[in-house]
């Protein structure tokens, strides 16, 4: 298997492979933590076939004490390490914090945790909407001045938050939900972001598993994955959604490749600022994304795919709790901030 091909991600100087590892499902919200010991070898498996962009987040679990186990001896200086901050459970609800003792606190928590002195490229990974961006920034910003990150990130920033953002230091990377059967952000995020110069991180490239078997992949979620959750794989909607795999699937038969495989293929066509992170917890489905990299989509395909999994053609929201997870946020102008 040859190596994957290199990629500038955003116009500030991160180099990251084609295509990255989401380490989130080893460890937190889809079923129980994966054996550590087979996680380790499939997170070397990666690295060793080029796949060095790895994300996790301080919200995973125990993501980030893995990764740090799995980079020890001279494989942290081979990987692109991202992470994020922001998510907090309180008393058993969510909670999201971007004021810039939380800030530095979270960051200072996840270098012990990676067992590193510096962060790649570290993500807000929900918006607070109490705090103003700027502020949050100002903290990141500090953190880059320090040396302990190196580049910054927002997930599920509206456009007008990824503005101002950017204006206070300069964002590498935006990470949102993008697949086939979401893609919302196509409207305003992608075209703000290629303005300014930020690269695109899908996140849940496959439709969190839905592409790999369509309407089964339920039958097969253990009572606590949080998939089970998901209006869009609920029984009410999961048979009308169930015809956009039958139609990709359709056609990845004729490709000579798998439907999860076409999927990804397609945002890999989206542009060449485009990087997603698709996860797995096996070797065999790994093999599959990487190889998803040489599928060649001719513009009448991508149209025919775009077609079958057009905004008005998935029934159900992308995720289980659309409002507490801040999706698409703004926050308050800068003038209200009281610290």
């Amino acid at each position: 298997m040859a190596l994957l091909r290199r990629m500038k991600l955003g116009s500030q100087g991160l180099e990251v492979s084609a295509q990255g590892l989401g380490c989130m499902g080893m460890s937190a919200f889809y079923g129980p933590p994966k054996p550590e010991p087979d996680m380790i070898a499939l997170i070397h498996h990666a690295i060793n076939n080029g796949v060095t962009f790895l994300d996790t987040s301080d919200a995973y679990g125990d993501n980030e004490i893995l990764l740090g186990k799995a980079l020890k001896g001279g494989m942290r200086e081979k990987v692109q390490l991202a992470s994020k901050f922001a998510v907090v459970h309180v008393d058993g609800k969510m909670e999201i914090r971007g004021d810039p003792a939380h800030v530095r606190a979270a960051c200072e928590t996840s270098l012990k945790r990676l067992d590193t002195d510096c962060i790649d490229l570290y993500y807000v990974h929900r918006i607070d909407t109490r705090v103003p961006i700027e502020v949050t920034m100002g903290e990141l910003k500090k953190l880059v001045e320090e040396g302990k990150i190196k580049y910054i990130g927002l997930s599920e920033a509206n456009a007008s938050t990824i503005r101002r953002a950017h204006a206070v230091h300069p964002i590498t990377a935006v990470q949102n939900e993008w697949s086939l059967w979401a893609r919302d952000l196509e409207t305003e995020i992608v075209p703000t972001c290629r303005e300014l110069g930020i690269g695109i991180v899908p996140y849940s490239p496959l439709g969190r598993g839905f592409f790999a078997s369509g309407a089964k992949l339920i039958e097969n979620l253990t009572d606590n994955d949080n998939r089970k959750n998901f209006p869009r794989l609920q029984a009410k909607n999961l048979e009308h959604n169930n015809y956009v795999f039958e139609r990709v699937n359709e056609m990845a038969t004729k490709k000579g490749c798998s439907p999860s495989q076409l999927a990804l293929a397609w945002v890999h066509h989206q542009g060449n600022d485009v990087c997603p992170i698709p996860g797995t917890t096996k070797i065999e489905n790994l093999n599959k994304n990487i190889a998803a990299l040489s599928i060649k989509l001719t513009p009448k395909e991508i149209t025919e795919l775009e077609s079958f999994a057009s905004a008005d053609a998935v029934k159900g929201d992308r995720h289980a709790s659309m409002a507490s997870t801040w999706i698409y946020s703004d926050t308050p102008p800068l003038s209200s901030w009281k610290e």
